[in-house]
């Protein structure tokens, strides 16, 4: 590799199944880049959901994978595995990671990096993996939404949400969402949604019958589960794709198969940590050819509710937990 490499680090460890109190920070071994992969000095890393449902010990890594939260970073590419020609040392670089993100160092495979957007800080590439890639494979490849469609996305207001309403707009469709506070949905209308829907207030179903004349939406991304894919279903147009990417409110549902098979409908979903690094690595060259032209033009942002330092994960999380947040918490992580 010809480049000297780290002996250690400081990361932040799950010491315990529990709450935001378990983060703790350890100094450990640096890792090593193996065949394929590149060493990422971290100036950035990413808080999202699955972190916490790991720390409550709901979520292991798959196997292989550190077992350090953080599925997403920013930084500086600072050693090359073997086999590795596509990045150089010194390449400013985010990544997509299946865990270790909340470290001054890690490892990524090459073919989960993309370069840092031109006129993008670290913070806000380490904002972008994780939301990205999992809002263009579900809601561009499995939910197929096309210009002129109509997207219904629930959790407008979160890193997926936000991202999703963006992205949608930017690729032509109309969007709806789902908010839970005022505050929320003005937030989602300034980034494009056309309608915002306050559910504690509003009947999502009733606000999008009426605003599409009766003929609902083409795809709906959900991360809520629960009663609201039944609720989902009742919405949705002919054709209609039903994308679920979590389950807020519980995997388990009760379902109406009749207007699944008269509107012909596709209910799909997947995860993406799991998935093999090819399959991510593809995702990568999509985002890279369709999407970073629109974040380099400015057209596409992610939304940085709050930054803290590596050491003060915990009290990330406990933010995180208030869903008072919109958009993304990132950590800033020290030399």
């Amino acid at each position: 590799m010809g480049i000297a490499l780290p002996d250690s680090m400081t990361c932040v460890e799950i010491a315990a199944p529990g709450g935001p109190e378990v983060l703790r920070p350890v100094q450990r071994t640096a890792p090593i880049p193996g065949p394929g992969e590149v060493l990422i000095a971290v100036e950035a890393a990413g808080v999202n959901r699955p972190d916490l449902l790991q720390r409550q010990g709901r979520y292991d890594p798959p196997p292989g994978a550190s077992d350090l939260p953080g599925l997403e970073v920013a930084g500086r590419v600072v050693a090359l595995g073997e086999g590795v020609t596509e990045w150089a040392a010194d390449d400013a670089v985010c990544a997509l990671l299946a865990g270790g993100g909340y470290a001054q160092y890690c490892v990524a495979p090459a073919a989960q990096v993309l370069p840092v957007p031109k006129g993008f800080g670290m913070v806000e590439a380490a904002a972008l993996p994780e939301t990205f890639f999992t809002v263009w494979t579900n809601v561009f490849e499995r939910g197929a939404l096309k210009s002129g469609e109509t997207l219904l996305v629930h959790g407008g207001s979160s890193g997926i949400g936000t991202t999703a309403i963006q992205l949608a707009k930017a690729f032509g469709a109309t969007v709806f969402t789902t908010a839970g506070n005022a505050d929320k949905c003005r937030a989602c209308e300034e980034l494009g949604a056309d309608r915002a829907i306050d559910y504690k207030t509003e009947d999502f179903v009733g606000v999008i019958k009426e605003a599409t004349g009766g003929r609902g939406v083409d795809v709906v991304l959900d991360m809520v589960g629960g009663d609201y894919v039944a609720r989902d279903i009742e919405i949705m147009a002919p054709d209609g794709r039903h994308v679920s990417i979590a389950f807020l409110q519980g995997p388990k549902v009760s379902l109406n198969l009749f207007p699944v098979m008269t509107k012909r409908l596709t209910l799909t979903g997947s995860t993406l940590r799991a998935r093999s690094v090819e399959e991510k690595g593809r995702i990568a060259r999509a985002l890279r050819e369709k999407v970073w032209p629109l974040l380099e033009a400015g057209k596409v942002k992610p939304v940085i509710h709050q930054t803290f330092p590596l050491g003060q994960a915990a009290e990330a999380h406990r933010l995180m937990e208030t869903s008072t947040h919109i958009g993304k918490i990132v950590l800033r992580v020290a030399a």
